[in-house]
């Protein structure tokens, strides 16, 4: 099979991370849009990126890209694309997108066409009148801004940001990916000791653990494009194979996360025994206040209640003050913690060495980093 032009999304913010990661990769022709990460490859590459990825909500095969401003363009543009290379006789290919600032404004309309396009250039390949669509599922995805299309298959299944590991969570959990992209700018995997003393349900550390390890976060899920027929099983093996390959066993990394709930505290510990970084994460009940950095040379990750969510403003306010008293400057050490409160610096008690804009979903938040002693 030729090369393949992929399209990987992520949260906003991430898109330089994804960007390095997938270079890293070996991926080719790499560049970065707002929200998306396109690349290059052959079959390897579409299990490489889904298995290996920390900052990647999924991965694409870029199908097309055209501009429509009406539902007969929509529909010529669709049929023209070569769908046959990917979907079979019997296989599922179910639409799904969005349009933002269009002329084709309804979606409901636009998925209709789309899928019209699809069964009619499928029906001329396969001289079909019907299609049982009971085999592999071949997720399309169109997404329609100022009247530009781009339509896509989705390889992934499920959002990548779904380990396999957090089967539960606690009340305002942070996003897996989120939690990568965290651990990627404050270089935590590569502390000795990496603390939360937040932790919840143990998501920065646990991202922080898998970094540090080398532990490809796919390795425990499966993939829609596992099922696909044109692409062999032996491509998915040998990159599982060669993700293992990478893990560092005898790297130096110990995490400790605390939080006042001892709920919350049973939970980190559970799920980073399902993530397989139980030996290397340690989980204790204790209040923020009572928190000492301990060691020459450590990382401190915080996702703290935002007031929005879980705590009203002026008990998040307070937090922010109590992280000033206790996250104090020292050599060796550096503090992450993540907010969308605009005065955070003023309330923490100091302004951040560095500022990094990140997305918790939709709300935008600062990333603020502390460094120097």
């Amino acid at each position: 099979m030729e090369e393949i032009r992929y399209c990987a999304s992520c949260l906003f913010g991430a898109e330089g991370i994804l960007r390095d990661e997938l270079r890293r990769m070996d991926a080719r022709e790499v560049s970065a849009q707002t929200g998306r990460v396109y690349f290059s490859g052959g079959p390897e590459m579409m299990a490489r990126a889904n298995l290996r990825c920390r900052t990647a909500e999924r991965v694409q095969v870029l199908m097309g890209a055209f501009r429509a401003r009406s539902f007969e363009e929509l529909f010529q543009g669709v049929k023209a694309l070569p769908w046959e290379r990917w979907i079979g006789k019997k296989d599922r290919f179910p639409v799904k997108g969005w349009s933002l600032d269009s002329q084709l404004h309804s979606v409901p309309d636009c998925q209709s066409i789309v899928k019209k396009a699809v069964v009619e250039r499928l029906r001329s390949v396969y001289h079909l009148s019907w299609f049982e669509e009971t085999g592999a599922l071949f997720q399309i995805q169109f997404t329609i801004l100022k009247d530009e299309v781009t339509v896509m298959l989705d390889t992934s299944g499920a959002g990548l940001h779904k380990r396999g590991y957090r089967a539960r969570a606690g009340g305002a959990p942070i996003k897996e990916t989120l939690a990568a992209a965290i651990v990627d700018v404050t270089r935590a995997r590569l502390a000795p000791l990496v603390c939360d003393p937040c932790c919840g349900s143990g998501t920065l550390l646990i991202e922080a653990a898998l970094a540090a390890a080398g532990i490809a976060p796919g390795l425990r899920r499966r993939f829609s494009a596992m099922d696909w027929p044109c692409i062999e099983q032996a491509v998915w093996k040998r990159e599982q194979e060669a993700a293992r390959a990478l893990e560092r066993k005898e790297t130096v990394f110990h995490g400790l996360g605390s939080d006042r709930d001892p709920a919350m505290v049973e939970l980190a510990r559970e799920n980073a025994v399902k993530a397989g970084v139980g030996a290397r994460l340690e989980t204790r009940m204790a209040d923020l206040s009572s928190f000492i950095p301990r060691g020459d040379r450590g990382v401190v990750l915080c996702n703290p209640p935002y007031g929005e969510r879980l705590l009203d403003v002026r008990e998040a306010e307070a937090l922010y003050r109590v992280m000033g008293r206790v996250f104090v400057p020292r050599p060796g050490w550096s503090y992450g913690i993540i907010s969308p409160h605009k005065d955070f610096e003023k309330l923490f008690g100091r302004p951040a060495d560095k500022r990094r804009k990140l997305y918790n979903g939709m709300i935008e938040c600062q990333l603020y980093i502390y460094y120097k002693s």
